[in-house]
């Protein structure tokens, strides 16, 4: 069974807000990171340690 990788991700990211509960801001300022890292300088790197 094939998932796409953004359904499986709006899954994860679902339950990990329902169940830990965690502040919006910490959610905001994680996703904000995550995307302004990845247009960086810093993306090739992030990327081959990832791999």
């Amino acid at each position: 069974m094939d998932v796409p990788l953004w359904f499986a991700l709006l899954v994860v990211g679902y339950l990990g807000v329902k169940l830990i509960r965690p502040p919006w801001w910490l959610i905001a300022v994680l996703l904000l990171g995550g995307y302004l890292l990845a247009d960086s300088l810093l993306a090739p790197a992030i990327d081959a340690a990832v791999k």
